[in-house]
Formats: C-alpha cells, structure tokens, sequence
C-alpha cells in the first residue's frame, strides 16, 4: 500500500464532506486521514456536527459534496456510491443493539460468512479476547451492561473490519465500568490494526483514547493534532474552555504589550487599544505564601503576585478549589490546590500565574 518515496496510504481518508439539512449547514468541509491502528476522535459538543460526519461515512446518510476513500478507494462521493454492508467498515453506538432473541455465540457470529465451524472459531477467539468465554451460549439479558458492551465490540470485530465508527460507545456506562472497557476496547481494536474514529463530547475520553484529536465546532474541524498539542496549543479560548475550566483576565493591548495585574504579556501584532483576554486554567494560579507580594522581583515563571480576597472554598476530593475576588478590579477567580485547603471567607491571599501556562487571544 506504499511506495518507497512515499506518505502511507490513510485507511480512511474523507476530503471536504458537507452536508445541509434545509438552511442549516451541519457538516461544513470537513477533511479527516486515519492510517491502520490508528484511533482519532471526533470531539466536540453536542450538535456539532460529529454524528451526521460518521453517518456519512458509514454510508446511512448522503453527503451533498465531497469524498470518501478507503485504502486509496473511492468509496463515496455525490456520484458513486457503495452500499454499507460492501464497505467494510464496523459500527458502536452507545445502545449496544444485541438481538435479545440471539445468543451471545449466534450475536457474535451475526453477518459473519464461511461454514459452521470457522464461524464458532471466530467467535470463541474474540469472547476470549474480551474475557467472556463463558457467556457464549447465554442470552443477552443475563449480561451486565458492560458485558454486553463487550459482546458488541466482538460483534462488530467479527468480520475484520477495516474501519470501526464509535458513537458515544461508553456513554451509557457508569463510571466505574467505563475506564476498564474503554482500555480493553482500545487494546483489542489496535491489535486487531483496525482504523478507529471515535465521536464523543467527553474531553477525558479523548485524550485517554485517541493517538489524534479533531476538535469539531459548528459543524468545522477548528483543531486537530495530537492530545498534547491540542491541550497545550489550543487554537482560541472555546478550545481551551473545553478541555477544563478557566479564568479570563481583560485588558487591552498597548505598544505589542498588554498590561494585566500579574505583569505585562507579549501580544505583537495588535494594534494600540485592541481588546485581548489572557486565559488561564486553575491548576495554574500558585498561592504566593512565601512572598505574600512583596520580597523578592517576580520571576520570568511566576510573574506579578495580585491579591485576593477568598470567596468560597470547597473540597473536591483529591483537590480543593478555592474562588477570589480580585482586588484590582473585583473579578473572580478560580484556583485549584491539590489535597484540602479551606481558608475562611474574607481571608486575603496572593496569587501568581504560570506565565508559561497562560493563553494570550485577541478578541
């Protein structure tokens, strides 16, 4: 599938989708490459875009433009287009859509070709993989709601598909089944090589799953690259607010500098009077007890300690957080501290910010 001078062929690779429902644009150009193991998630909220994006390519929806290839295939445009069941391409929704009236060997096996024999191997190789052996002539009903997810996943295995589309697949797990399935969901699929594209609103899932990120937005993809880049590079502050809280601090840009209570920002490019917002997460103010704002200059890390005035504080479990109001304009803030710090209302206090951890966007 590859030249030597050349970039692997992607096992999925969608070019310039978009998809209308009446005036509303729900899928707006959007362009994705999956190579073989690889697990992207489409992320992002509610109505956005994502579902409609993985109906397209599983063939149940139309696009009005744009292509579909598979291992350098067309698959799909506005012209050509194979069937669903021709497509080789495996499905996982949040409701796990096990045949009640079915065991869990004849689920399995469901749409799976060759004699009775090969079927039943290969449906005793994938009930060992997700460790449910036992379950193979039992029904549905008598599976946990893990369980059953499970038997899905081998379900949709059972025919080697080349790509799997995920819909919200653990959704509808508690959360203290989700992470155990979720690790062995995506250690079963990379050992079987297969192409994933994972939809989900939930950041933590994303970045626990995902070797890339398409971070989606009213129907466009604003951000894509891998977990790291996305959290630490993010494109504009809705990108930033998605993946955790934040704090907003407003000024204005002076002579490519913008003057904030914690000391000045770089901000090149604007011109004198523009409107920036410096966006900071809560795990990245520092309470200044050493210094208490005076002492020693502030450092390139650190910069400027501001005062504050302790609001409400509350624990969290394995964090405390701790909201201010600040002195130089009486905005509030939001500072996370790890284990349990509960100073009184009306307590003053310092605080720093990670310069290094700050975002600076024009608005």
């Amino acid at each position: 599938m590859q030249s030597p001078n050349s970039m692997p062929i992607p096992r999925l690779e969608i070019r310039n989708l978009r998809r209308a429902f009446g005036d509303r644009m729900v899928v707006d150009d959007v362009s994705l490459t999956i190579q073989p193991g690889q697990v992207t998630c489409l992320l992002g909220p509610s109505g956005c875009g994502k579902s409609t994006t993985l109906r397209m390519i599983a063939g149940v929806d139309m696009q009005d433009s744009g292509e579909i290839y598979v291992d350098g295939q067309l698959i799909c445009d506005t012209v050509f287009r194979i069937p669903p069941e021709r497509r080789q391409i495996g499905l996982m929704f949040q409701d796990f859509a096990l045949f009640p009236h079915l065991s869990v060997s004849d689920n399995v096996a469901f749409g799976l070709k060759g004699t009775k024999g090969e079927k039943r191997a290969r449906v005793e190789e994938l009930l060992a993989k997700v460790n449910l052996e036992w379950t193979i002539d039992e029904f549905p009903h008598v599976l946990s709601g893990g369980e059953q997810q499970r038997i899905a996943l081998a379900r949709a295995l059972a025919p080697r598909p080349r790509i799997m589309l995920m819909d919200e697949p653990f959704s509808g797990l508690d959360n203290r089944l989700r992470d155990g399935i979720r690790d062995q969901t995506l250690a079963l699929l990379k050992d079987e090589d297969t192409a994933v594209l994972l939809v989900t609103h939930e950041p933590e899932e994303a970045m626990r799953m995902a070797d890339e990120i398409a971070l989606m937005r009213d129907g466009t993809i604003v951000q894509q690259g891998a977990p790291y880049n996305i959290y630490n590079a993010p494109v504009d502050k809705q990108a930033v607010a998605f993946f955790s809280d934040i704090n907003v601090i407003r000024s204005t840009s002076k002579g490519a500098l913008t003057e904030t209570p914690f000391g000045q920002f770089l901000t090149p490019g604007l011109v004198d009077g523009a409107p920036v917002e410096v966006v900071i997460r809560p795990q990245h103010l520092k309470l200044d007890f050493d210094r208490g704002g005076k002492g020693p200059l502030p450092t390139a890390t650190d910069g400027v300690a501001a005062r504050g005035i302790v609001r409400r504080a509350r624990f969290m479990g394995n964090e405390s957080l701790v909201e201010f109001s600040m002195d130089h304009d009486g905005s509030d803030l939001k500072v996370t501290v790890p284990n349990v710090f509960l100073p009184k209302t009306g307590t003053p206090l310092w605080l720093t910010i990670r310069r290094d951890r700050c975002f600076v966007f024009p608005v």
